[in-house]
């Protein structure tokens, strides 16, 4: 019984390493996409200056902007800077735990 333990706790830290350069390779890869999701949305022309004067435009183009390309790419920003988030959560813990201090 304990040799059967034994072997599955050998595989699983020999796995470690390539999880690790997996998950770091997955962080790079959706830190390229948010790179480049927030270089091609345009910029707000009246930035926060509707929040300050209190208008508020209920255009056709506002109550459906989820739907345009610029609210596709703001969906993807927020998409893959949660999986970076959780990307980055799993590796640390996976360095604790192979490295024994879990």
């Amino acid at each position: 019984m304990f040799s059967m333990l034994n072997l599955v706790d050998n595989w699983v830290t020999r796995s470690f390493p390539i999880i690790q350069t997996i998950l770091i390779v997955l962080i790079a890869i959706f830190a390229v996409v948010v790179i480049v999701a927030v270089m091609l949305t345009p910029s707000n022309s009246q930035g926060g200056s509707n929040a300050i004067t209190g208008t508020k435009i209920d255009s056709y183009y506002m109550q459906n902007k989820s739907q345009t390309k610029e609210g596709k790419l703001k969906k993807l920003i927020i998409a893959s800077s949660i999986i970076i988030f959780v990307l980055t959560i799993i590796y640390f813990i996976t360095m604790a735990i192979f490295n024994g201090q879990a």
